[in-house]
């Protein structure tokens, strides 16, 4: 004797088919989102400036209280050259909260020094505002490679020694404009007074009159 769950009315299995190619149908309706997300701007500060240097590192700062180091982050370490000023400054971001662990001026007086123990690494003190607010800090960074540590070395006390070539040149500058300023004054000066001689004998003579 046949099972009847074999046996279904036709009706019943119609509308079943019809379910399926329904659900497989598309409509073409497009639903709008709820929100609209607008594309945002992103500003680093970074954008007036050039790369000269991007590199992998990890940070540290020296803890003058706990006299340790303590890292400072590991990301990565940048030498950017403004493009109007011409002055370069060293940035390290965090990998992955990109947050400012290193932000100074490289200047004229600015010495990179060897990491005792270590060939891939290196110290320096600087005045750094990372933070917020300037304050001396003394940095020591390491590299995965000599090589890196030695290019990052070299470059920064490249740039160390054009700083103090440019303020050298600044100064004098600076000297030789506040003495021409400093002649145009005396000449100045002279002029008033000879002119002050000549007018002199004619007061005389009026009172001679």
């Amino acid at each position: 004797m046949a099972d009847p769950a074999e046996h279904r009315p036709a009706e019943e299995e119609e509308e079943e088919e019809a379910a399926a190619a329904g659900e497989d149908e598309d409509t073409g309706a497009q639903v709008a989102p709820i929100v609209k997300l607008e594309e945002v701007a992103v500003t680093t500060g970074e954008e007036d400036e050039d790369v000269l240097l991007d590199m992998k590192a990890k940070l540290y700062r020296f803890d003058k209280e706990g006299n340790q180091w303590k890292e400072r982050g590991t990301g990565t370490v940048k030498l950017l050259k403004h493009k109007e000023t011409a002055k370069v400054r060293l940035v390290m971001r965090q990998a992955k909260t990109l947050k400012i662990c290193a932000n100074h001026l490289v200047v004229a007086t600015i010495k990179m020094q060897e990491h005792a123990g270590s060939d891939k690494s290196c110290v320096w003190h600087a005045l750094d505002f990372a933070d917020g607010e300037l304050k001396e800090e003394m940095f020591a960074i390491r590299f995965g490679s000599v090589e890196n540590c030695k290019k990052f070395k070299d470059i920064v006390e490249e740039i160390a020694e054009q700083q103090g070539k440019t303020e050298e040149k600044e100064n004098e500058e600076a000297s030789t404009a506040a003495d021409l300023v400093q002649k145009l004054t005396v000449t100045e000066a002279s002029k008033e007074e000879t002119a002050e001689k000549e007018e002199a004998p004619a007061s005389d003579d009026k009172k001679g009159c």
